[in-house]
């Protein structure tokens, strides 16, 4: 123990104390209460702290969500069914000639619906659309918590939501689609107009009849325009929107009272928002749409037309093939829809009702026509084959038959323009005469030797250009073309409208025979241009292109004096006589003035008729093709005769489909202005006939084209000659005079008086002319009588 002295303060410890000293127990009732411990069911249930927290996440997360989903749900591209559009095709009065497409939509922009009917699909659907924000929360939560609890989808959207999915998304019930259509409504309400949405929701959305877009569903229900569209009309296509099939009343009897009362339910609303006054809600009736009839589509010859229209687009660079292909663009053509019926129904009359299944031969027939307006050279019928969806080749633009002998009055028009004179040095005219002989050898060609072949080798003799153009004889056209030099009668065939680059179309003198394949059309511009007095206007086939309301420039129309008026009018006035007493006599059922011209490929592969009026020019062609292979056939045989020539069927065709195209037309005359010369030689009779070839020293008149097949002889024509035939020498080029039978081989018959006159270039109608052997005709008339059709007669290349 230490020594040392205690320190102030300091106390000896208790031994017995072995700490601090312990605090003064409380006593258990003065303790403070605290928290009661959770028991039983309680302690299952949420504190409120727990439900103040929890909804403050969920704000949290929300906010945060809709943020989010904002920010990264962009606004994606239309998806490809939304933007895919018909292209459609209309006659030239805007009458529907044919849709191509997968989608039957056509756009349309807004102003192009009636106010009226953008009332009734805003009382149908959305009435605030153009106040309220492009989405209804309440209706979504409603749509989504029926989802999910299995009641089955349900719609409630707005217009905004509805375009969305039409445009952005697709059809299908999902939360993840409507998470997304949410999103997208609420960008697209921003960044887009109201009317913008609108219009695009009447463009995609589907009513029926498998119509997507407002101008669909009123061509499928109305067969009419959108814009033309009534008030009750828009009514009931707006009822349609909710469920097409639920409302469609034709041929479904149980939905027209459904039907009627969300089409009253509609016009009502429209009153209640002011849209439409009481009195014409109360004149207002149910407007019964169509009947339901298939779309059109490519069938019939409506597959051709869009064909030739789509090359005639892309070939002039209006538009190129794969923008055309996207759809949405509305062309308007220039086929005028009676002349197009007129033309089919003389193919079906002359040609496909006398098929015969039995006949190989007619297994091969293919026809092709086209009809152009001289004076604008607007294409106003087209006819490509029997149907576009059994036979693709339009048989109307194809360039590979050969043209035959409907090329020669292009060898005398150039003859005609270029003063050109024969070898003899004789300035060439109508009244010019030449060497008809079988196989004679050119004269003047520099290159090898050519000596074509008449028909059937016909010896024709000394004979005039009209005789020979009226018989169609090789021999002096391959002569003529000579004398006018084959590069310049080349280039007067393009200067009337065939392509430079047609096939086989050479500077030689067999050029004059039609070894060319031009086309239909091609020979229709051509003949065109000889109708519209040596003026070319290229050919048209359409009107108008516009889409989305706006319209694409169209090649500019030019209209060039390629040959000389003279030209063009003195081949219209030999043409004519063709067509009088000619190779294409069956032309004559047309009724009125005309002018054409007969041909025959080789082999019979192809028969052509060219013809035309003042008003009106038509080619047709009746070719062979063997439906396997593809490969060109002759004729002999089809139809139950023994040769197809261009006064047959090609004949018979052009004339009935001229006189019925042309019925409403009144008849007129030529108005020709003829060469030097030519007037007064097409005045006076042709010494040669018409009937027969001249009666030359060393040929035999009984031999020449017996046996032909059409008629008994018929003296190297190439068409029908019917029984009691005018005969006796012809008038004027607008007369003919009557008596004497018809050359040595008619069928039989004389015709004291004569057909009626034609007022023409010549003598008066009615006026005895020079040299007749008969009675004047009964005077001026306007339609030529049609002559009857004979037995078959034999073609001449």
């Amino acid at each position: 123990m230490s020594d040392e002295p205690p320190q102030p303060g300091w106390e000896p410890r208790d031994p017995t104390d072995a700490g601090p000293p312990a605090e003064t127990p409380v006593p258990p009732e003065r303790k403070r209460k605290g928290r009661r411990k959770r028991t039983g069911l309680r302690r299952l249930l949420p504190t409120w702290r727990m439900v103040l927290g929890a909804f403050l996440l969920a704000a949290l997360l929300l906010i945060g969500g809709f943020f989010a989903g904002y920010h990264f749900v962009d606004i994606p591209p239309a998806n490809a069914a939304a933007t895919a559009q018909s292209n459609v095709f209309l006659y030239e009065d805007g009458t529907p000639l044919a849709q191509k497409g997968d989608v039957n939509r056509e756009n349309v922009r807004l102003s192009q619906v009636p106010a009226t009917v953008q009332h009734a699909v805003l009382a149908a659907e959305d009435r605030d659309f153009y106040s309220q924000p492009g989405v209804d929360p309440e209706a979504m939560l409603r749509a989504t918590w029926n989802t999910l609890t299995g009641k089955g989808t349900q719609g409630g959207s707005t217009i905004t939501q509805q375009y969305v999915k039409n445009y952005y998304l697709g059809q299908e019930q999902t939360l993840v689609r409507k998470a997304k259509e949410f999103f997208i409504s609420i960008r697209l309400d921003r960044e887009k107009t109201k009317d913008d949405i609108f219009q695009g929701y009447l463009n995609t959305s589907f009513y029926g009849r498998n119509a997507y877009g407002i101008q669909a569903a009123a061509r499928a229900y109305y067969g009419r325009d959108a814009q033309d569209l009534t008030t009750a009309q828009g009514a009931y296509l707006a009822v349609l929107l909710n469920a097409p099939s639920a409302y469609d009343v034709d041929g479904r009897p149980e939905n027209r009272a459904k039907a009627l009362r969300r089409w009253n339910y509609v016009l009502d609303a429209m009153v209640t928002e002011k849209w439409l006054s009481p009195a014409a809600r109360a004149a207002t009736t149910f407007p019964e749409p169509e009947e339901v009839t298939a779309t059109t589509g490519l069938s019939g010859q409506r597959g051709y037309v869009v064909q030739a229209v789509e090359n005639y687009l892309t070939d002039h660079h209006v538009i190129d093939e794969k923008t055309l292909a996207q759809g949405g663009y509305r062309i308007t053509t220039t086929l005028q829809q009676d002349k197009q019926e007129a033309l089919a129904g003389a193919v079906d009359e002359q040609v496909m009702a006398r098929l015969d299944d039995s006949n190989e031969t007619d297994r091969y027939v293919r026809v092709g026509g086209v009809s152009i307006d001289p004076a604008t050279g607007k294409v106003v019928a087209m006819y490509g084959g029997v149907d576009y969806t059994r036979q693709f080749v339009n048989n109307a633009t194809r360039r590979d038959y050969q043209v035959g002998s409907t090329f020669k009055p292009f060898v005398f028009a150039a003859a005609v323009h270029h003063s050109s004179v024969t070898q003899d040095g004789d300035r060439i005219s109508p009244h010019t005469r030449y060497d008809g002989t079988n196989k004679r050898p050119v004269q003047g060609w520099t290159g090898s030797r050519y000596a074509p072949a008449n028909e059937d080798d016909v010896d024709y003799g000394p004979i005039t250009v009209r005789t020979a153009t009226d018989k169609s004889v090789n021999a002096v056209y391959a002569q003529l073309a000579v004398d006018v030099g084959p590069a310049k009668v080349e280039q007067t065939a393009i200067d009337l409208g065939l392509p430079p680059d047609t096939p086989d179309l050479n500077p030689s003198p067999s050029i004059a025979l039609g070894p060319a394949t031009a086309s239909v059309l091609d020979m229709a511009e051509a003949y065109a241009t000889l109708a519209n007095h040596g003026k070319h206007a290229t050919y048209a086939l359409v009107e108008k292109i516009e889409k989305d309301g706006t319209a694409l420039p169209l090649p500019a129309r030019k209209s060039e004096q390629v040959i000389s008026r003279e030209a063009a009018d003195t081949t219209t006035a030999m043409l004519r006589s063709v067509i009088e007493g000619g190779t294409g006599t069956a032309a004559q059922a047309v009724g009125r003035p005309a002018a054409g011209k007969t041909g025959t490929a080789e082999d019979d592969k192809a028969a052509w008729f060219a013809g035309y009026t003042p008003d009106l020019a038509t080619v047709i062609t009746v070719m062979g093709q063997d439906p396997d292979t593809g490969a060109q056939k002759p004729l002999y045989g089809a139809l139950g005769l023994e040769r197809m020539n261009g006064g047959g069927a090609p004949a018979e065709i052009w004339g009935e489909y001229t006189r019925a195209a042309l019925a409403d037309s009144a008849v007129r005359d030529f108005d020709l202005v003829l060469a030097d010369g030519a007037e007064k030689e097409l005045e006076e009779p042709d010494p040669s006939g018409s009937g027969a070839p001249e009666d030359v020293e060393g040929w035999d008149v009984e031999d020449a084209g017996a046996e032909r097949g059409r008629g008994d002889g018929s003296g190297g024509y190439d068409g029908f000659e019917g029984p009691g035939a005018p005969g006796g020498a012809r008038g004027s080029a607008g007369t003919r005079t009557g008596g004497g039978t018809r050359g040595t081989h008619g069928a039989g018959g004389q015709d004291p008086a004569g057909p009626p006159g034609f007022p023409g270039t010549g003598t008066p109608a009615g006026a005895a002319a020079p040299g007749g052997g008969g009675a004047a005709g009964p005077g001026p008339a306007p339609a030529m009588p049609v002559m009857p059709a004979g037995p078959p007669g034999g073609p001449v290349r």
